[in-house]
């Protein structure tokens, strides 16, 4: 899904496109490297070979290879709109102050995929949204989706982000196996000075758990394990050892049930 989609993309500016195969097993990173079409892919176009060390991991070997002004992380389960990344990278030429940006992302349903604007997750909110259902205050639901807005964090399927912006907050942290690494780097962006902008001009549609199906219950771990590493990273100081404790209990708990429950899914889930 993703090539065909950048292919067929109009942008006045121009771009690399770096893939970075983690292991995929199914001759993915072949076919990529017989489908270079013209001079300008034989430039533009690498493949990157990988074992499966994660999503930040796989990501940042891209990165490190990438030369341009922008950074987009962009999931293979994505489809961009023909205008995406005109817009998208115009919004940042105009907007200097914002480090990090994102789109419209829907699901192949054509619902909201709501990870696209979310709140900084805090014990609070994690806890209406993980065990009482309620998304309110972590996904921005209280807000029109169509409104352009500053937020928290947009997520790492669709994130584009300033080249100068990396050099200062650095890559993504490869503790995040997969999930988090996304709130974790909107996160450093916002605490260096720059803004985080959900800017719904252009839409993305994100065919949402393509991977983690094919490993539902190590990714139901990287999931939860996740969210420890991101309490522990940005929270852990701020509250009594006890509480602290209180929540990797909680996280431990919900991860077992969670288990549990797919055991007897025709589907197993990570997240909605």
């Amino acid at each position: 899904m993703l090539l065909p989609s950048v292919w067929e993309s109009k942008t006045k500016f121009s771009y690399e496109v770096i893939v970075v195969d983690n292991d995929s097993q199914d001759g993915t990173a072949e076919w990529l490297e017989e489908v270079k079409p013209g001079e300008f892919w034989e430039r533009n176009f690498e493949v990157i070979k990988n074992v499966n060390n994660g999503f930040a991991a796989g990501n940042n070997l891209g990165i490190k290879r990438a030369s341009g002004r922008y950074i987009l992380l962009l999931n293979p389960d994505t489809k961009v709109a023909p205008d995406t990344f005109e817009t998208m990278v115009s919004f940042m030429e105009s907007r200097p102050d914002v480090g990090i940006s994102g789109c419209k992302l829907l699901k192949a349903d054509g619902n909201l995929d709501a990870a696209c604007r979310r709140r900084f997750p805090n014990p609070w909110n994690s806890f209406a949204r993980l065990f009482l259902k309620s998304n309110r205050h972590y996904n921005y639901s209280d807000v029109p989706e169509d409104t352009e807005m500053e937020v928290d964090s947009v997520v790492g399927a669709f994130l584009l982000i300033r080249t100068s912006v990396v050099l200062k907050i650095g890559l993504l942290d490869e503790s995040f196996f997969m999930y988090g690494e996304d709130l974790d780097w909107c996160w450093r962006c916002k605490d260096a000075g720059f803004r985080v902008w959900y800017y719904p001009k252009t839409i993305v549609t994100h065919y949402k758990g393509e991977s983690s199906k094919k490993a539902p219950f190590k990714m139901l771990k990287a999931f939860h394990d996740a969210m420890w590493i991101f309490y522990r990273k940005h929270y852990y100081g701020r509250y009594p050892a006890v509480f602290s404790w209180m929540v990797w209990t909680g996280i431990q708990l919900r991860l077992c049930a969670l288990i549990l429950l797919n055991l007897f899914r025709k589907n197993p889930r990570v997240s909605r």
